[in-house]
């Protein structure tokens, strides 16, 4: 049986397959249309798993969308009748709507077939529980707290539950228009970075400040008597206005969010590209400081209603890596699970596996344990794209190749390592990577001035090999998926600047010989040669999707001044 599992007319829109139970094949629609976060039905994505897999669109059996139109619709009805959003805002949701009611035309489409001619049924999972079985349904638990934090999906921005075998029960959620994601996007636009995702960057802000606003923040962010949380909505445009949302076919953009009301409080917005000065960067200090109160409030709350201490974690608000490390300190949760796709990209595998799990009444057998589901090369292909290119290469023994980038690495080289299937989330993790020396202290300068030219506060990730993790992290927890950020020991972070953040933290990724043999023998020989058993690990790109493809990878090598490239075994040096 095949269940294919799709994010439609969102933001990350992807798909994925399920084939009796087990994940086969997952990719982001962004990976090949090459634009960022695209947004719409994810026809490249869905087209990819099916030929990865030698299938037609007729042999699917289900199709899983995670979005819901039906969910909380009475509550919706009464919000636009009280509110009267404007105009733009109610076109822009009716279209969305309507788009998710004509799946089955567009998939018949992409086969060039009539709409009757598919035997599959189309369900339509509701976003939040997507986010929920995203994580559980295919994590290590047999029991675990749930929770999704996120911006919004089908009228709630979070829902907390537990998971019991193949059972998740829900205990409380979070309604429009209370929403941390909200919160954190609409700061992170007053703070002067307008682009979808930019959250991340306030993130790395925050250890550069004070927590100097904190109680301003606690009048906007308001913690309930219940462990939840809500907004002080006067402070934004969404409850009262609606905000422009562009979902289709492209780039997605989000209009405005925070009301003048956040001018008023805190001063002038920050421009684009403007200083920024202490103001600013205390702002984001104590977005982030509230964020994580509320945040580990959330948590607490059911933890102490399940009793469980393990903890599924989903929704975009869970890329939040800084938060996500604290929760050992701030909460009673022993072990956690977090998807490589915690985004809504990841609701794709979610809503296939409540088709497989709730409404097939299947038992799990499957973990997700490995963040490789994508697009991988062949050696006919790397050599065509190569000679298309004029490029000399050396085709070399896994031991040989290991060896030779060892010693480029050392040599304080920057090179692109390409091997194996396209990671499935946002994270580079080992298969689509730029690599170098940690050690050197101007190494950050210079991968920004070659390649990455990222905002000067932003770090760069350790990969480091698993069993030394609390030799020199003071958590010991693995972190597979890059999910989480922990305190480098103080008398180890002289050692590697290069990933040592401002407030002594790394947002590592702990690996494993099981999961990504090659990565790790490449880490383990670096460690021989220089006692240190990690090494910088950041996406391989250029302002743009990380590469899927040899062309793409060649071509950010040439235009960049990257010295070494590594498709699989083929060696390319500048």
């Amino acid at each position: 049986m095949y269940i294919l599992g799709i994010n439609a007319f969102h933001g990350d829109s992807s798909a994925c397959i399920v084939k009796d139970g087990k994940l086969v094949v997952a990719i982001e629609e962004e990976r090949i249309r090459r634009v960022k976060h695209w947004a719409g039905f994810p026809s490249e994505a869905i087209k990819f798993c099916l030929n990865e897999i030698n299938i037609e669109i007729q042999d699917i059996d289900h199709v899983a969308i995670s979005r819901n139109p039906s969910a909380h619709l009475g509550k919706k009805i009464l919000r636009i009748v009280k509110k009267t959003p404007k105009l733009s805002f109610l076109k822009d949701r009716v279209k969305n709507v309507q788009q998710i009611g004509d799946v089955k035309i567009k998939l018949a489409k992409l086969a060039n077939i009539e709409k009757d001619k598919l035997r599959c049924k189309i369900h339509n999972i509701e976003h939040h529980k997507a986010h929920l079985a995203s994580s559980f349904l295919v994590s290590p638990y047999e029991e675990a707290a749930l929770v999704s934090v996120d911006g919004f999906g089908d009228f709630l921005s979070t829902m907390i539950g537990r998971g019991k075998g193949k059972e998740i029960k829900i205990y409380d959620r979070v309604e429009y228009p209370h929403s941390l994601g909200i919160f954190y996007t609409a700061m992170t636009q007053y703070l002067g970075f307008w682009k979808y995702g930019d959250e991340y960057k306030i993130m790395g802000l925050a250890a550069y400040g004070k927590p100097e606003y904190i109680d301003q923040m606690r009048q906007i962010v308001k913690i309930k008597d219940n462990g939840l949380f809500e907004l002080d909505t006067s402070f934004f445009k969404h409850d009262s206005e609606g905000v422009d949302m562009v979902w289709d076919d492209g780039y997605p953009n989000m209009g405005q969010i925070y009301s003048e009301k956040i001018v008023d409080m805190f001063g002038r917005s920050r421009e684009y590209e403007e200083e920024l000065t202490e103001k600013y960067i205390n702002i984001a200090t104590s977005v982030q400081k509230r964020y994580e109160e509320a945040f580990f409030s959330i948590l607490n709350k059911v933890q102490r209603k399940t009793k469980s201490k393990n903890l599924c974690l989903s929704g975009g608000c869970a890329q939040n890596s800084l938060a996500n490390g604290k929760i050992y300190s701030n909460t009673n949760f022993e072990k956690i699970y977090i998807p490589s796709a915690a985004h809504d990209a990841g609701t794709a595998v979610g809503a296939a596996y409540v088709v497989w799990n709730d409404y097939l009444n299947n038992d799990r057998s499957f973990v997700m344990d490995s963040p490789f589901w994508g697009y991988s090369a062949t050696s006919k292909k790397i050599e065509e794209s190569l000679e298309k290119e004029g490029l000399k290469y050396e085709l070399m023994e896994d031991n040989e190749l290991i060896e030779r980038v060892t010693d480029e690495i050392f040599d304080k080289k920057v090179l692109g390592w390409f091997q194996g299937k396209t990671e499935w989330g946002p994270r580079a993790l080992g298969n689509r990577s730029i690599i170098v020396d940690p050690r050197d202290e101007n190494m950050k300068d210079i991968l920004n001035a070659r390649i990455k030219k990222r905002e000067w506060f932003r770090p760069f990730a350790p990969s480091i090999l698993e069993e030394h993790t609390n030799e020199w992290f003071e958590q010991n927890e693995p972190t597979p998926f890059m999910e989480k950020v922990y305190r480098l020991r103080t008398e180890k972070r002289h050692l590697v600047p290069a990933v040592a953040h401002k407030d002594g933290t790394g947002r590592l990724q702990t690996v494993s010989k099981k999961i990504n043999p090659k990565y790790y023998n490449l880490i383990e020989s670096f460690y021989k040669k220089t006692d240190v058993p990690m090494i910088l690990n950041t996406s391989f790109n250029e302002n743009e999707p990380i590469v899927n493809t040899p062309k793409e990878a060649i071509d950010c090598f040439l235009r960049t001044k990257m010295d070494v490239l590594v498709l699989e075994n083929y060696f390319i040096k500048k």
